[in-house]
Protein backbone atom coordinates (compact mmCIF):
# COMPACT_ATOMS: atom_id res chain seq x y z
CA UNK A 1 0.00 0.00 0.00
CA UNK A 2 1.39 3.41 -0.99
CA UNK A 3 1.15 6.51 1.14
CA UNK A 4 -1.48 7.87 -1.25
CA UNK A 5 -3.57 4.69 -0.95
CA UNK A 6 -3.24 4.80 2.83
CA UNK A 7 -4.39 8.41 2.89
CA UNK A 8 -7.37 7.61 0.67
CA UNK A 9 -8.30 4.70 2.92
CA UNK A 10 -8.38 7.05 5.87
CA UNK A 11 -10.62 9.48 4.00
CA UNK A 12 -12.97 6.65 3.02
CA UNK A 13 -13.30 5.33 6.56
CA UNK A 14 -13.93 8.77 8.09
CA UNK A 15 -16.41 9.72 5.37
CA UNK A 16 -18.43 6.54 6.00
CA UNK A 17 -18.72 7.50 9.67
CA UNK A 18 -19.84 11.06 8.84
CA UNK A 19 -16.78 12.64 10.41
CA UNK A 20 -16.75 16.38 9.57
CA UNK A 21 -13.96 17.47 7.21
CA UNK A 22 -12.94 13.85 6.66
CA UNK A 23 -10.20 14.66 4.15
CA UNK A 24 -8.55 17.26 6.38
CA UNK A 25 -8.80 14.99 9.42
CA UNK A 26 -7.26 12.11 7.48
CA UNK A 27 -4.40 14.37 6.47
CA UNK A 28 -3.61 15.56 10.01
CA UNK A 29 -3.66 12.00 11.30
CA UNK A 30 -1.33 10.84 8.54
CA UNK A 31 0.92 13.86 9.05
CA UNK A 32 1.28 12.96 12.72
CA UNK A 33 2.45 9.46 11.77
CA UNK A 34 4.97 10.69 9.23
CA UNK A 35 6.79 13.08 11.56
CA UNK A 36 7.31 13.37 15.31
CA UNK A 37 7.36 17.17 15.09
CA UNK A 38 3.78 18.56 14.98
CA UNK A 39 2.70 19.94 11.59
CA UNK A 40 6.21 19.58 10.15
CA UNK A 41 5.46 17.07 7.37
CA UNK A 42 4.30 19.24 4.46
CA UNK A 43 1.81 18.67 1.67
CA UNK A 44 4.53 19.32 -0.89
CA UNK A 45 6.69 16.59 0.61
CA UNK A 46 3.73 14.23 0.58
CA UNK A 47 3.18 15.03 -3.11
CA UNK A 48 6.73 13.93 -3.85
CA UNK A 49 6.57 10.78 -1.69
CA UNK A 50 2.95 9.67 -2.13
CA UNK A 51 3.84 6.81 -4.49
CA UNK A 52 6.27 5.27 -2.02
CA UNK A 53 5.27 2.17 -0.07
CA UNK A 54 3.98 2.89 3.41
CA UNK A 55 5.93 1.06 6.09
CA UNK A 56 4.09 -1.08 8.70
CA UNK A 57 5.33 1.35 11.35
CA UNK A 58 3.19 3.99 9.68
CA UNK A 59 0.22 1.93 8.53
CA UNK A 60 -0.67 0.43 11.91
CA UNK A 61 -0.60 3.62 14.02
CA UNK A 62 -2.38 5.56 11.28
CA UNK A 63 -5.27 3.12 11.03
CA UNK A 64 -5.47 3.02 14.83
CA UNK A 65 -5.82 6.81 14.91
CA UNK A 66 -8.38 6.72 12.11
CA UNK A 67 -10.36 4.15 14.11
CA UNK A 68 -10.45 6.51 17.10
CA UNK A 69 -11.60 9.39 14.92
CA UNK A 70 -14.33 7.16 13.47
CA UNK A 71 -15.73 7.03 17.00
CA UNK A 72 -15.86 10.84 16.96
CA UNK A 73 -13.07 11.26 19.47
CA UNK A 74 -11.84 14.81 18.81
CA UNK A 75 -8.94 15.06 16.39
CA UNK A 76 -6.94 17.19 18.82
CA UNK A 77 -7.16 14.59 21.58
CA UNK A 78 -5.92 11.91 19.20
CA UNK A 79 -3.02 14.06 18.03
CA UNK A 80 -2.29 15.33 21.53
CA UNK A 81 -1.82 18.87 20.28
CA UNK A 82 -3.41 21.74 18.34
CA UNK A 83 -2.41 25.09 16.91
CA UNK A 84 -3.40 28.41 18.48
CA UNK A 85 -1.98 31.84 17.65
CA UNK A 86 0.58 30.12 15.46
CA UNK A 87 1.85 28.17 18.49
CA UNK A 88 1.55 24.45 19.23
CA UNK A 89 -0.32 23.61 22.43
CA UNK A 90 -0.64 20.20 24.05
CA UNK A 91 -4.20 19.10 24.77
CA UNK A 92 -5.67 16.01 26.40
CA UNK A 93 -8.91 14.59 27.70
CA UNK A 94 -10.23 16.71 30.54
CA UNK A 95 -9.07 20.01 29.01
CA UNK A 96 -11.11 22.15 26.63
CA UNK A 97 -9.69 22.23 23.09
CA UNK A 98 -8.62 25.78 22.10
CA UNK A 99 -10.76 27.35 19.37
CA UNK A 100 -9.41 29.69 16.73
CA UNK A 101 -12.12 32.29 17.36
CA UNK A 102 -10.65 32.78 20.84
CA UNK A 103 -7.57 34.22 19.15
CA UNK A 104 -9.54 37.48 18.84
CA UNK A 105 -9.46 37.80 22.64
CA UNK A 106 -5.69 37.28 22.68
CA UNK A 107 -5.12 39.79 19.89
CA UNK A 108 -7.09 42.47 21.75
CA UNK A 109 -5.38 41.71 25.06
CA UNK A 110 -1.89 41.84 23.53
CA UNK A 111 -2.53 45.41 22.40
CA UNK A 112 -3.00 46.61 25.99
CA UNK A 113 -0.82 44.16 27.93
CA UNK A 114 2.62 45.78 27.69
CA UNK A 115 4.30 45.82 31.12
CA UNK A 116 0.99 44.82 32.69
CA UNK A 117 0.05 42.17 35.24
CA UNK A 118 -2.39 39.78 33.57
CA UNK A 119 -4.78 37.25 35.11
CA UNK A 120 -6.22 34.44 32.96
CA UNK A 121 -9.23 32.91 34.74
CA UNK A 122 -10.47 29.46 33.63
CA UNK A 123 -7.18 29.05 31.77
CA UNK A 124 -7.68 25.45 30.59
CA UNK A 125 -4.70 24.54 28.41
CA UNK A 126 -3.19 27.96 29.13
CA UNK A 127 -3.58 28.98 25.49
CA UNK A 128 -4.87 32.48 26.26
CA UNK A 129 -2.51 33.50 29.05
CA UNK A 130 0.56 31.87 27.52
CA UNK A 131 -0.18 33.35 24.09
CA UNK A 132 -0.41 36.81 25.66
CA UNK A 133 2.91 36.11 27.40
CA UNK A 134 4.46 35.03 24.12
CA UNK A 135 2.93 37.50 21.67
CA UNK A 136 2.77 40.54 23.94
CA UNK A 137 5.07 42.06 26.50
CA UNK A 138 3.32 41.68 29.87
CA UNK A 139 5.15 42.04 33.16
CA UNK A 140 3.56 38.94 34.68
CA UNK A 141 0.84 36.42 33.85
CA UNK A 142 -1.15 34.35 36.36
CA UNK A 143 -3.06 31.33 35.06
CA UNK A 144 -5.87 29.93 37.20
CA UNK A 145 -8.29 27.03 36.90
CA UNK A 146 -10.38 24.74 39.10
CA UNK A 147 -9.08 21.66 37.26
CA UNK A 148 -5.79 20.05 38.24
CA UNK A 149 -5.61 18.48 34.77
CA UNK A 150 -5.91 21.93 33.21
CA UNK A 151 -3.14 23.40 35.38
CA UNK A 152 -0.88 20.42 34.65
CA UNK A 153 -1.50 20.88 30.93
CA UNK A 154 -0.84 24.62 31.09
CA UNK A 155 2.45 23.98 32.91
CA UNK A 156 3.43 21.50 30.22
CA UNK A 157 2.65 24.06 27.54
CA UNK A 158 4.88 26.59 29.28
CA UNK A 159 7.68 24.01 29.18
CA UNK A 160 7.00 23.43 25.48
CA UNK A 161 7.33 27.15 24.85
CA UNK A 162 10.53 27.21 26.91
CA UNK A 163 12.03 24.62 24.57
CA UNK A 164 11.30 26.86 21.60
CA UNK A 165 13.15 29.77 23.18
CA UNK A 166 10.22 32.17 23.41
CA UNK A 167 10.82 33.18 19.80
CA UNK A 168 14.32 34.37 20.57
CA UNK A 169 13.26 36.88 23.22
CA UNK A 170 15.78 37.80 25.91
CA UNK A 171 13.43 36.58 28.60
CA UNK A 172 9.82 35.85 29.41
CA UNK A 173 7.35 37.40 31.84
CA UNK A 174 6.87 35.94 35.29
CA UNK A 175 4.33 33.12 35.00
CA UNK A 176 2.49 31.69 38.00
CA UNK A 177 -0.36 29.24 38.51
CA UNK A 178 -3.22 29.00 40.99
CA UNK A 179 -5.64 26.12 41.51
CA UNK A 180 -9.18 26.80 42.67
CA UNK A 181 -12.71 27.98 41.85
CA UNK A 182 -12.68 31.39 40.16
CA UNK A 183 -11.68 34.03 42.73
CA UNK A 184 -11.02 31.70 45.68
CA UNK A 185 -7.27 31.21 45.07
CA UNK A 186 -6.62 34.70 43.65
CA UNK A 187 -4.53 37.15 45.64
CA UNK A 188 -3.38 40.64 44.69
CA UNK A 189 -4.46 42.97 41.91
CA UNK A 190 -4.04 42.96 38.15
CA UNK A 191 -4.04 45.42 35.29
CA UNK A 192 -5.86 43.08 32.94
CA UNK A 193 -8.19 40.13 33.50
CA UNK A 194 -8.99 37.81 30.60
CA UNK A 195 -11.19 34.74 30.52
CA UNK A 196 -13.02 32.34 28.24
CA UNK A 197 -15.34 30.72 30.81
CA UNK A 198 -18.09 28.15 30.20
CA UNK A 199 -20.87 29.90 28.26
CA UNK A 200 -23.22 27.27 26.82
CA UNK A 201 -26.74 27.18 28.23
CA UNK A 202 -27.37 23.92 30.09
CA UNK A 203 -30.37 22.95 27.99
CA UNK A 204 -28.36 23.37 24.78
CA UNK A 205 -25.61 20.94 25.78
CA UNK A 206 -27.45 17.88 24.49
CA UNK A 207 -27.53 19.37 20.99
CA UNK A 208 -23.77 19.73 20.68
CA UNK A 209 -21.65 17.61 18.34
CA UNK A 210 -20.67 14.22 19.83
CA UNK A 211 -17.01 15.31 19.66
CA UNK A 212 -17.85 18.04 22.16
CA UNK A 213 -20.52 16.74 24.51
CA UNK A 214 -19.19 13.17 24.73
CA UNK A 215 -15.50 13.98 25.10
CA UNK A 216 -14.75 17.54 26.19
CA UNK A 217 -15.09 18.38 29.90
CA UNK A 218 -18.61 19.41 30.93
CA UNK A 219 -17.00 21.62 33.56
CA UNK A 220 -15.62 23.80 30.77
CA UNK A 221 -18.86 23.91 28.77
CA UNK A 222 -21.86 24.32 31.07
CA UNK A 223 -22.60 28.00 31.64
CA UNK A 224 -25.77 27.34 33.63
CA UNK A 225 -29.37 28.09 32.70
CA UNK A 226 -28.56 31.44 31.10
CA UNK A 227 -25.10 30.56 29.85
CA UNK A 228 -23.87 33.66 31.70
CA UNK A 229 -23.39 32.31 35.22
CA UNK A 230 -19.60 32.48 35.14
CA UNK A 231 -19.58 35.89 33.48
CA UNK A 232 -21.75 37.21 36.32
CA UNK A 233 -19.47 35.69 38.96
CA UNK A 234 -16.37 37.09 37.28
CA UNK A 235 -17.81 40.59 36.84
CA UNK A 236 -19.17 40.68 40.38
CA UNK A 237 -15.73 40.59 41.97
CA UNK A 238 -13.43 41.74 39.17
CA UNK A 239 -13.36 45.37 40.44
CA UNK A 240 -11.75 44.18 43.68
CA UNK A 241 -8.90 42.55 41.76
CA UNK A 242 -8.24 45.29 39.22
CA UNK A 243 -5.71 48.06 39.67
Amino acid sequence: MTLQQLYREGIRKLTEKDVPEAELNAWYLLQSCLSEEPFSYTRSRFFLEQSEQAEPGIITPYLEKVSKREKHIPLEYILGYTEFMGLTFSVREGVLIPRQDTEILVEMAVEVSSEKKVLDLCTGSGCIGLSIAMCGNPKAVTLSDISETAIETARQNEKNLDQNGWKGRDGKPEITYTLGNLWEPIDGKFDLIVSNPPYIETEELSGLMPEVIEHEPLLALDGGKSGLVFYEKILEKAPFYLE
